[in-house]
């Protein structure tokens, strides 16, 4: 796999949103989403894009359960928005973006364990 996307730092308690793919060196869908998702985080720089191999950094994952290969979480500040697979393709992450973006102040979808949120912090 190439290297990560370049981690845009943003504070887990700031107001701005956040992508994070959850991926896995060894899942050749996630290699292949990989410069799709670097393509977004260019076209999105208000938006904090991050990749995160599970298996190298499975602390900080907490309770979250990863089933399917990408597995995307959108983070509104520090409330998670949306949590689950997406087709790897530019176009329904930026439908789904345009979406949340169009509504904020939604309700979490999943619980995000403290470490999750200091690993953020950590990179700010």
């Amino acid at each position: 796999m190439s290297q990560a996307p370049t981690v845009t730092p943003v504070a887990p308690d700031a107001p701005g949103w956040r992508v994070v793919c959850l991926c896995a060196a060894w899942c050749r869908v996630c290699e292949a989403y990989q410069p799709i998702f670097e393509a977004l985080a260019r076209r999105h720089p208000e938006v904090g894009f991050h990749w995160l191999d599970i298996e190298d950094e499975a602390d900080v994952l907490g309770d979250l359960d990863v089933e399917t290969f990408p597995c995307l979480l959108v983070m509104e500040g520090r409330c998670p928005r949306f949590f689950g697979p997406l087709l790897p393709q530019p176009e329904p992450l930026e439908r789904l973006l345009a979406a949340l973006r169009a509504s904020p102040g939604g309700p979490p979808v999943v619980s995000l364990s403290a470490a999750w949120l200091a690993h953020f912090q950590s990179r700010s």
